[in-house]
């Protein structure tokens, strides 16, 4: 079956079962890269928020053999789920006094991007990009992120430069980086369930002194290259320059530069994990990066 048709009918088949309460409605998500997920919003009436349920695996479900009953229980289920609670107050976001202290950056590859940021302000970065979003938290949903395009920035009546200086001030506090060893955090990652370990862990890395840099959370951590002091940091401690990979939009790979491994091997590696192990959204950029400690500046290898 085709994508618009099983997002029809599962939207028609769960908007009948919730009742006139309920307005159902498809919905594309541009995601990181181009990625265009398929969705189905749901809003409740007196709500201001309309969380989005992916039908993009339930079609492979369907088409895999699941019946279509079954899916369309599962996706009431979630349904319940997200409006169990009183919904999100979106007014905040009206006042740039409310949201100024959760304004941060996220780091995306610049070709990949170039529509959505046309949208969005943002800052170029080597051939990458700095954007914008406010790190919301609530009880209801939880913690996430709402990203900031151009028409919020004009009802704020602030600037791109203004927008910079919040981030870099508040993405570090809310989301405090962490460099550890690629086995380190390989450790921490077996038997977790759902959690997959960073992509250098395939073949061709394997005995390289990789070390992990990300934030707490390991959602956009490469967005800690921008860190104020952290490349310098590592570099003193390790003693080296550092090649940087980027393994995902989630984390960054460092290689103390030991004159061992040369730019265009590391950048053959980069490449062929980008195809192999990362899912299409989460990829960051093929380069590859070199922090000079001698410099202190991050420039293309």
């Amino acid at each position: 079956m085709e994508m618009e048709a099983f997002v029809r009918k599962a939207c028609k088949a769960v908007g009948e079962r919730l009742g006139s309460g309920f307005h159902v409605e498809a919905r594309d998500v541009r995601k990181n890269n181009g990625v265009i997920l398929h969705g189905m919003s749901v809003m409740k009436k007196g709500q201001d928020i309309a969380p989005t349920i992916y039908l993009d695996t339930f079609l492979e479900a369907y088409e895999s053999g699941a019946a279509f009953g079954t899916i369309v229980q599962r996706l009431l289920q979630i349904c319940g789920e997200s409006a169990s609670g009183e919904g999100m107050d979106m007014g905040f976001l009206r006042s740039f006094e409310k949201v100024r202290d959760r304004i941060c950056y996220r780091l995306v590859g610049r070709d990949r991007n170039r529509e959505m940021l046309e949208d969005m302000p943002h800052v170029g970065f080597l051939d990458m990009a700095a954007c914008f979003f406010y790190a919301y938290q609530d009880e209801a949903f939880g913690d996430g992120s709402i990203p900031i395009h151009n028409p919020h920035m004009e009802a704020w009546e602030t600037d791109t430069a203004e927008l910079l200086a919040l981030a870099r001030r508040n993405t570090r506090r809310l989301f405090p980086w962490k460099c550890r060893t690629l086995e380190e955090v390989l450790d921490e990652m077996e038997g977790l369930e759902g959690v997959d370990g960073p992509s250098a862990q395939e073949d061709g890395w394997t005995g390289l002194p990789l070390l992990v840099l990300s934030n707490d959370r390991r959602a956009y951590g490469a967005a800690c290259l921008l860190y104020p002091g952290v490349l310098e940091g590592i570099a003193e401690k390790e003693g080296h320059s550092l090649y940087i990979l980027p393994s995902s939009v989630h984390e960054a790979i460092l290689l103390p530069d030991d004159g061992k491994m040369a730019p265009n091997e590391l950048k053959m590696m980069v490449s062929e994990v980008n195809r192999t192990q990362v899912a299409a959204e989460d990829v960051l950029t093929d380069s590859v990066y070199y922090y000079d400690m001698q410099k202190k500046e991050v420039v293309v290898a």
